[in-house]
């Protein structure tokens, strides 16, 4: 019976600290009384100025242009661009306050977004980076989410950088589509420093499609 006492005193110990650490966790990454909804992402072919924001979206590797000179219909040139992305936002109080009563946010808690990080998967289980799936890359941006209200704020989501290394580059002459889900992760601040987060997911298609398009 000691023995058995002292093991389960040692196992409540040990769940006592993984509930402890647990709940340190979640107020350490968690202390921002605000969260980010993310209302919709999209992005935009970039061979195409002013383009329309879609999603899914489908990126070029690799765009015959005709225009300026010396581009012409008879020898038109090779180019590459990068694809734009648009994300938009607003704010939730996590404390949403009683019916009668409801809080309210104030300046304090408006978000301003500074950097971005994107992640390429495929849903066929393929996913090395360089070899099945553009390299994962780091952005910079600014755009504030007011206390109230949203925004949208437009970033890069696809590298021209990209375009020019494996596997997007084979696809030039290979005529194949690589489709994947692509993750989209904001970091920023509350204007009392909270550090805040939010993800969002598009699909984008890979391909050398026909210029026109």
């Amino acid at each position: 019976m000691t023995r058995m006492r002292k093991a389960l005193r040692l196992v409540g110990i040990v769940a006592a600290i993984a509930a402890t650490a647990s709940c340190g966790d979640v107020v350490r990454n968690g202390r921002a009384p605000v969260i980010i909804v993310v209302d919709s992402m999209a992005g935009a072919s970039g061979k195409t100025t002013g383009g329309t924001f879609v999603n899914p979206l489908a990126s070029d590797v690799l765009t015959l242009i005709t225009t300026p000179l010396p581009c012409s219909t008879d020898k038109p040139c090779p180019t590459v661009f990068n694809d734009d992305g648009q994300v938009a936002m607003h704010l939730e109080l996590k404390d949403q306050g009683a019916s009668t009563t409801p809080s309210v946010a104030s300046a304090n808690n408006q978000v301003t977004i500074t950097r971005y990080h994107v992640h390429y998967t495929r849903a066929d289980g393929h996913n090395t980076p360089g070899v099945d799936v553009p390299f994962d890359f780091d952005g910079a941006v600014t755009g504030t989410i007011p206390a109230s209200g949203s925004v949208n704020i437009p970033f890069e989501i696809v590298r021209s950088a990209a375009k020019q290394e494996s596997p997007l580059v084979q696809l030039i002459a290979s005529g194949t589509v690589i489709t994947t889900i692509t993750e989209v992760t904001f970091y920023g601040t509350d204007l009392v420093g909270n550090a805040i987060s939010a993800k969002a997911q598009m699909t984008i298609d890979f391909a050398n499609f026909a210029d026109g398009q």
